[in-house]
């Protein structure tokens, strides 16, 4: 029997995240935050709306999850992001000792490990799921991008 709430099921949750980026003309990376199977969290960029360069995806999802759980700490969540999470997004995933990172596509060029950003050291990671969904709609966004310029 398959699970329903695997990784693929939120995963898809953190894309329709990245859609609602992409119809308001932000990069289209989306996050869900999962403790127990229940998304406790949401996010999708932000930087244009609110002119704001800390504005990721990740970043809205972690503070939201802080506050539902009460605690700066979010061990025992799983993050579901879109795509690799930068330096900054990977120390905020760090100070928050996360316990589980999945991320669909990788940033080859501006990801945290590209960086040398680490994460916690009990953080676990994999990568790769829904990758090719989430390679396209990015893809899909700077073609449409380059196409209005």
């Amino acid at each position: 029997m398959q699970l329903i709430f695997d990784d693929s099921y939120f995963m898809k949750k953190a894309l329709e995240e990245a859609e609602i980026a992409f119809e308001r003309g932000e990069i289209p990376v989306g996050v869900v935050v999962v403790i127990d199977n229940k998304i406790i969290a949401r996010g999708h960029n932000l930087t244009e709306m609110l002119n704001d360069i800390t504005a990721h995806a990740e970043m809205q999802a972690i503070t939201s999850a802080a506050n539902y759980l009460g605690g700066k700490y979010l061990k025992g969540c799983t993050m579901y992001a879109t795509l690799e999470p930068c330096q900054m997004c990977a120390g905020a995933l760090y100070w928050s000792q996360i316990s589980n990172l999945v991320f669909a596509a990788s940033d080859h060029d501006r990801g945290y490990r590209a960086m040398g950003a680490k994460l916690h050291p009990k953080t676990k990671v994999e990568n790769g799921i829904m990758e090719d969904e989430a390679s396209t709609l990015l893809k899909r966004f700077f073609i449409q991008r380059r196409n209005l310029n």
